[in-house]
């Protein structure tokens, strides 16, 4: 027999803001910094390391927030929270600048050397 499929949390958009609240403020978790920055240190700004190294502590420091708002404990339930965020992003401001201060915590932006040599500056 087939389970049933995990019922997906609801959250209005105030419970969204203080969950994505809360998951930014995770990333301020000394030891979760520390993680963070291990990992970054690792990946040494190549995106398919960051993708391999970075992506996968920022995960674990987002379960464990929003487990307790219903979402399961694996990728699957990022996932679901970021399809939520991205949703309420175009109804709310507040969410879609916290969402944006969540990706900056995630990938910071990366340099990308010039294309044909260097580019003077003006």
């Amino acid at each position: 027999m087939a389970s049933a499929p995990a019922q997906q949390p609801t959250l209005t958009v105030e419970q969204t803001r203080v969950v994505l609240s809360e998951v930014i403020q995770a990333f301020s978790v000394p030891e979760n910094a520390a993680r963070m920055d291990e990992a970054r240190e690792s990946a040494c700004n190549d995106m398919g390391k960051m993708l391999q190294l970075v992506l996968p502590v920022a995960t674990q420091i987002q379960q464990e927030v929003i487990k307790a708002y219903g979402f399961n404990n694996e990728g699957e339930g990022v996932l679901k929270f970021a399809r939520l965020v991205k949703m309420y992003e175009t109804q709310d401001p507040e969410i879609a600048a916290m969402s944006a201060k969540l990706k900056a915590l995630l990938l910071p932006p990366l340099s990308t050397p010039p294309i044909g040599g260097a580019i003077p500056a003006s």
